[in-house]
């Protein structure tokens, strides 16, 4: 492990653009192959992803090494801020990275078994949605965070419509819609912000903010609520939610699991944007915007959950799960606390993965509901329900009725849906002992032992009895779906599964189990980053205070050659 650490090393900043890069050229790359040969191109595109995670993991080591590895800048330009473009690695991005890496190698693995053949260029978009996604976590400046908000959702688009069929064209139309309104509002928030500051660099705009002007401070606020109201719809925030459920539930399977990361890309950038410009340092701006944030998160998980108790259907249950997620993500965000936030930092991969888990499992079971209630034996009345070695003898226990305690069989597919409907279950309710309960418990601790600032006390309370609120919302509700897809299914075939489409369903409960085995040292490095983004203070300072490379053979003293 510390070799592996110690080449990184070796290879940093320069490597900083691999997660952009290996994803970038690995979709040009299968725009050059045929799509006849989609076994290869298959093959190429798990194999890149498998490598971008490898690589995700690499960084988020490198950023647990210490304070000076916790924070890396990189001037791909080569010009310095705020003049060019920078990319920055810390704790959170590192995490966000990984996160995504985990959901993305599922996802195509999923995709193997059968979804990435109902339609051209599915491996091209896949890998150009990875390109944005990593962009828009490690960019520094705000156009070019735009930039990457935009290539995710090109890709997105095409995504969405893989495979075709009405529904998936009548909500794509609708996401499109809806999506291109939040790219206006993202351009009108930055040009607002670009006219008071003269700037987009994020770190210098967090430096200028607490010098603005009385008088133009209103408008400050008024471009940044334009621009965060862009975040919001990404991040599927009521009253801006209702395209999220019909699009992600007309999703295949592996794309809905994909996308279950979209949303958490608006939830990153209110976080990082928020704490950035509006923490204890921006003056008569401090925490402006954080009892919007707490409004719109509780009604968000308030709407959720009653929008997964009036929906049977699995993948609308997955849409909701996401929504209620990021409402309760956006919630204790607002609360500006890096205790809470640490905490916030815990459960938002966990819920990732679990919502992740949940699409995929809905098209699994879903797919074994329409295949028909036919039985294993051909519907014959006649078969014995017993095979005749395990028809009852003496001895076997008895009811009250006296009828024999022996029923069927489950078979070891059905028995493999079950638990990980039921894990995944525990894990969006909240119910210990697994992620989604010490995410929970992060939180809900931290907000009571907090030193509150006034007008928080009754949000305080109602965010704790919305939480459990919402959890019992989601155990009732999810409780429900799995009699009716369970229980009441004795009748029915055994349901086909292949080892493509399992091994990603148990790689990602595996991945939520580590999560909360090793729950103190994930928390140890969500709680650096929390008080990483509420002092952004080293943040800004690394951004603007790293010189361009040298150029080689330079003189001294040519500009850009730094001794």
């Amino acid at each position: 492990m510390n070799a592996l650490v110690a080449l990184t090393g070796q290879c940093m900043p320069h490597l900083m653009l691999a997660p952009i890069a290996l994803p970038l050229a690995t979709g040009a790359l299968l725009l050059l192959i045929r799509e006849e040969r989609e076994r290869l191109k298959l093959l190429i595109s798990i194999a890149s992803t498998l490598a971008g995670l490898l690589l995700a993991i690499l960084l988020l080591l490198w950023t647990h090494q210490g304070a000076t590895a916790s924070l890396t800048v990189y001037l791909p330009g080569n010009w310095p801020a705020p003049f060019g473009i920078a990319l920055v690695l810390d704790r959170l991005s590192a995490l966000m990275l990984a996160t995504c890496a985990v959901v993305a190698l599922a996802s195509i693995v999923f995709a193997a078994a059968r979804w990435h053949r109902a339609g051209v260029l599915y491996h091209s978009l896949f890998q150009f949605q990875l390109t944005g996604l990593a962009g828009a976590f490690l960019t520094a400046d705000l156009f070019n965070l735009f930039v990457f908000f935009e290539i995710l959702l090109a890709a997105s688009y095409g995504l969405l419509l893989h495979g075709s069929g009405r529904a998936r064209v009548q909500s794509g139309l609708h996401y499109i819609a809806l999506n291109l309104a939040a790219s206006s509002l993202f351009l009108i928030g930055a040009a607002v912000l670009y006219g008071i500051t003269g700037t987009l660099n994020m770190a210098d705009l967090a430096r200028i903010v607490p010098q603005v002007a009385a008088g133009d401070r209103g408008l400050l606020h008024a471009g940044s609520a334009v621009l965060a109201a862009a975040f919001l719809i990404k991040a599927a925030v009521w009253p801006l939610n209702f395209w999220l459920v019909p699009a992600y539930g007309a999703a295949v399977a592996p794309v809905g699991a994909l996308f279950s990361v979209l949303t958490k890309v608006g939830v990153y950038a209110l976080l990082r944007l928020w704490t950035l410009w509006f923490g204890d340092a921006a003056g008569a701006s401090a925490h402006w915007g954080g009892p919007w944030l707490i409004g719109t998160g509780l009604a968000t998980m308030a709407l959720a959950a009653l929008g997964m108790l009036g929906t049977q259907r699995l993948t609308h249950l997955a849409g909701y799960a996401a929504v209620l997620s990021s409402g309760t993500l956006l919630a204790v965000m607002g609360f500006g606390q890096a205790g809470v936030t640490a905490g916030l930092l815990y459960y938002l991969p966990s819920s990732t993965l679990a919502v992740a888990v949940l699409f995929l499992l809905a098209d699994l079971i879903e797919r074994w509901q329409s295949e028909g209630s036919s039985r294993a034996d051909g519907g014959r009345d006649d078969v014995p329900f017993l095979t005749p070695e395990l028809l009852p003898t003496e001895g076997w226990n008895l009811d009250d009725d006296e009828h024999i305690l022996v029923g069927r069989v489950i078979q070891g597919a059905a028995a493999f849906l079950g638990l990980g409907f039921v894990l995944t279950a525990l894990i969006l309710s909240g119910l210990p002992p697994l992620s989604g309960f010490v995410g929970k418990f992060a939180m809900l601790s931290a907000l009571l032992a907090r030193e509150t600032w006034s007008g928080t006390a009754g949000a305080t309370w109602l965010t704790l009895a919305l939480m459990l609120g919402t959890g019992l919302a989601t155990l009732v509700s999810l409780t429900r779906a799995g009699a009716r897809n369970f229980w009441a299914a004795h009748t029915r075939a055994a349901p086909r599964l292949r080892i493509l489409e399992g091994l990603p369903i148990a790689a990602l409960l595996a991945a939520c189990a580590a999560w909360t085995v090793y729950a103190e040292p994930v928390l140890r490095y969500t709680t650096a980053a929390a008080q990483a983004l509420h002092a952004p203070a080293p943040y800004i300072g690394a951004v603007m205070q790293t010189p361009p490379r040298p150029a080689p053979g330079a003189p001294a003293h040519l500009p850009g050659a730094h001794p």
